[in-house]
């Protein structure tokens, strides 16, 4: 098997989740001109949250990306915004696609979108592609490279991409803490897991800002960076920067670490990750951090509480998703494993606040 047959291919549309094409090639066609006529609709995998289709005509490609069906929380699905952080990064960070057009006429699809380029590479999922034949020193620096790339994302100079003013950074812990709790409250469903004592240790053990403002993606993980096939040490591309803003960089770290189950961890949450962080060569927690430091001059400290917070995060997340699913806002059965991912969360947070799990 090639790099080739590796590289994150769209496929046949979801059920639910189709798009009127008639419409939006009349749309388009001042836009792309008369590659609009012909064009062609695919989806990618994934797409939990916003969702995101392959426009093809003739040798040229698109990816275009709107909310979910049947979503609950519209600021989590803002299309402008998402349009909006791309279009600064452009000049300053290499990885983010290029965003193209923007579309806020609901006549079209039903609602907000928007078009970017189309970068073409390697995704890694849950179960790491060995067909690329890395060893494990060639695995290690490939998820350092992965760690780098936010690194270099917490170091945009803000003025420069025109983002000094985007966001609150100002009790930017305080008000993700209390933010969360929110919105878990909010999506809560009868059969769900109790996060009350979660929720309580994050408000009572929350650390001073860090005192550096950053350009955060909040959801950094493998299945949201494009590596590049002939070269899959290489990072080419961020995707899905729904949740993007302006914060203290320590939250983003932690928020990505959330995913980042490693061998040490209890079996219950190894059997939930959902990136093959703990495959032969990864880099553990504490080796990520230690990086990171190195690379951003910042320091991590009270890492227990960041982890927790990351955890506690993705626990909301895939409630509000199971949340749809629940109120029968959507018929898609991997919703349905959500509730379980939840409880299995909580557990790990409650390890932490234990101090059972401390890197």
């Amino acid at each position: 098997m090639s790099t080739a047959d590796l590289i994150d291919r769209a496929g046949g549309i979801r059920k639910g989740e189709e798009i009127d094409l008639v419409r939006l090639k009349e749309y388009l066609e001042p836009v792309l001109g008369p590659a609009a006529q012909q064009l062609q609709v695919k989806q990618f995998p994934g797409g939990h949250s916003n969702l995101t289709y392959l426009l093809s005509s003739d040798h040229q490609q698109w990816v275009m990306r709107r909310p979910p069906f049947g979503s609950k929380v519209k600021s989590a699905h803002d299309m402008s915004r998402e349009y909006r952080v791309l279009s600064a990064l452009k000049n300053v960070y290499s990885y983010g696609p290029v965003p193209e057009h923007f579309c806020d006429d609901h006549s079209i699809i039903g609602c907000d979108f928007y078009l970017m380029n189309y970068i073409e590479g390697l995704v890694i999922r849950r179960e790491y592609p060995t067909e690329l034949g890395l060893s494990k020193d060639q695995i290690r620096q490939q998820l350092f490279n992965f760690f780098d790339v936010l690194s270099e994302l917490h170091s945009v100079d803000l003025v420069e991409a025109g983002l000094d003013t985007f966001g609150r950074p100002e009790g930017y812990v305080r008000r993700q803490v209390e933010g969360w709790c929110r919105r878990w409250r909010d999506s809560a469903t009868p059969d769900t897991v109790n996060v009350d004592n979660t929720m309580q240790w994050l408000n009572d053990n929350m650390p001073p800002e860090s005192g550096k403002a950053s350009v955060i993606h909040n959801d950094y993980k493998l299945d949201n960076v494009i590596f590049n096939a002939d070269d899959p040490l290489k990072v080419i591309g961020v995707l899905d920067w729904e949740m993007a803003t302006v914060g203290d960089p320590l939250m983003d770290l932690g928020c990505t670490l959330g995913y980042w189950v490693q061998t040490s961890d209890p079996d219950f949450f190894r059997e939930s990750r959902t990136m093959p962080s703990d495959i032969d060569g990864a880099p553990t927690r504490s080796e990520i951090i230690q990086r990171f430091q190195e690379k951003t001059g910042l320091s991590v400290e009270n890492f227990p509480f960041y982890f927790c917070f990351g955890l506690f995060r993705l626990c909301v997340i895939g409630q509000q998703i199971y949340y749809r699913y629940y109120h029968g806002h959507t018929k898609d059965e991997r919703f349905a494993g959500f509730l379980k991912k939840a409880f299995v969360l909580q557990q790990m947070c409650e390890l932490i606040i234990k101090g059972e799990v401390t890197d």
